[in-house]
């Protein structure tokens, strides 16, 4: 039974109100430790020493000794990748094998890719020409915002949060990381990392709790914050910007998405099935990236939604260690909950199940789990709430389409504008649809394939500013520019 302390100014502390809350495992509905819920002393002293840290080592620290130090964590995290895997797998219950590949090396890769990166990040300069005729000098320079406050999300615990606390340390700032409830273990863990790697104390907090009257409300309405970086559901999004308000606070949001797929009569067919099986399955469709909405154009609908169907009854649910999983559980009962009443609305907003749309039967410790079906649904309207709300879950609803034209409304008849992947072998328009279709990231015959160094982030309610490669800058750093008179 871990238990599951604040990480403050470099130490492990507990509440000083006593609060706890259990650690539950998804897969087996079984508690695997405690944790301490951080209240305002917890979260004042963790904002306290992100500041004080501005002003001491960190923030004299030359760029290359920072830089050094961002390498030694993300090797700190791979030397302990064993135990980084166990514990995102235990309180996510995601396959061994989608973490191993994904959350935990990209977790640690996300400090090297930020720190190589900003090192060689140049800014501007230009020549003033002033009525004395001697002229002044214009250049800019960067500087870090301060301290981060970072709420990162539950479905890629790790990645997602290294995500942004690689390029905000990067580029100087402090942090303070409230992980989601759901999944706190391996954000407690870097705090171990951090001390090994010799980052200095302050740079990196940790406080766990909830969203309102817990850390999360005193995170961000704290006026020692300089920044908000949250990803999560919109209404989430929400409720924090208008938390901000009062402070200024910048903010930096990936929200959510309902996000469609464009499946062309020229496309490969065996690639735009696999993709749409990875797109709205993998990670038990908890993925903000995935695919909701699939739009096939009529000629080859029968064709793909067999074989989707196929693909979708083929995946084995299971434990986190059986090699042979390759679908996990909801991250929680509450969760299950809310997934399982779309799957009784699809129905009685007139849905076809084509499969799925119930909870399959598993075995011994498995049984108490949050584990839904995967689930494919057609016959519903564009205007039915299972085809216009976020679900988050395993599940997607496929329609045809006719013409090119009718493909992209109805792509774009969403309020959300995260993500979309397109599948056709015609480059020309590939590149046409691309251009029309109203999303922050479009995949043209792949879902998920990233460029770190590209930007990251949605259109319309899916979000706020964007992140990645040298856009990270324009969040966690202030532009200064200096006027020079010669």
């Amino acid at each position: 039974m871990r238990e599951i302390k604040h990480f403050i100014d470099g130490e492990f502390v507990t509440s000083r109100s006593g609060k706890t809350f259990p650690n539950i495992n998804p897969a087996t509905g079984g508690q695997i430790g405690i944790v301490h819920e951080a209240g305002r002393d917890e979260v004042d002293a963790a904002v306290g020493a992100a500041r004080a840290a501005l002003k001491g080592e960190w923030g004299r620290m030359p760029v290359a000794d920072r830089m050094a130090l961002l390498h030694k964590v993300a090797d700190g995290i791979n030397a302990r990748f064993d135990e980084f895997l166990e514990a995102e797998c235990l309180d996510t219950g995601k396959p061994g094998g989608l973490a191993r590949h994904i959350d935990i090396p990209r977790g640690a890769a996300n400090f090297k890719i930020f720190a190589d990166l900003v090192k060689n990040v140049p800014t501007e300069s230009f020549m003033l020409d002033t009525p004395d005729g001697k002229g002044a000098l214009n250049y800019a320079v960067r500087q870090p915002k301060g301290v981060i406050a970072v709420i990162s999300p539950w479905n890629l615990p790790l990645l997602l949060m290294t995500w942004k606390v690689g390029p905000a340390l990067a580029c100087g700032n402090t942090v303070v990381v409230k992980p989601s409830e759901e999944t706190p273990t391996t954000t407690t863990l870097l705090g171990e990392v951090m001390n090994d790697a010799g980052m200095p104390r302050g740079v990196f907090n940790v406080v766990h709790g909830f969203g309102p009257n817990s850390a999360g409300e005193f995170l961000t309405t704290n006026k020692k914050v300089d920044g908000i970086t949250f990803t999560g559901e919109t209404r989430t999004g929400s409720a924090i910007l208008k938390a901000t308000a009062d402070n200024i606070t910048h903010v930096s949001f990936e929200l959510g998405g309902k996000n469609p797929a464009l499946v062309f009569a020229d496309c490969d067919m065996e690639a735009a099935v696999d993709g749409t099986l990875r797109s709205a399955f993998a990670n038990c469709g908890q993925v903000c990236l995935g695919t909701e909405r699939v739009y096939v154009e009529r000629s080859i609908y029968e064709e793909f939604l067999a074989r989707l169907k196929a693909g979708a009854e083929g995946m084995k649910l299971g434990a986190w260690d059986d090699p042979d999983t390759n679908m996990g559980p909801l991250i929680s009962k509450e969760h299950q909950e809310k997934v399982l009443s779309y799957y009784e609305l699809a129905v009685e907003e007139g849905a076809t199940v084509v499969t799925g749309g119930g909870v399959p039967d598993m075995s011994g410790d498995l049984a108490g789990g949050s584990w839904v079906q995967p689930t494919i649904w057609t016959g519903l309207s564009e205007t039915d709430r299972v085809v216009k709300e976020e679900i988050f879950g395993p599940c997607c609803h496929v329609r045809p389409f006719d013409s090119e034209e009718e493909g992209v409304n109805t792509a774009n008849d969403t309020e959300y504008g995260l993500a979309a992947a397109i599948w056709t072998q015609d480059a020309t328009r590939a590149h046409r649809v691309a251009a029309q279709v109203d999303a922050g990231i479009v995949w043209v015959n792949s879902w998920f394939l990233r460029d770190l160094r590209t930007p990251f982030g949605g259109m319309k309610a899916s979000g706020i500013g964007r992140e990645g490669g040298v856009h990270s800058l324009e969040f966690y750093t202030e532009l200064k520019n200096v006027c020079l008179k010669l």
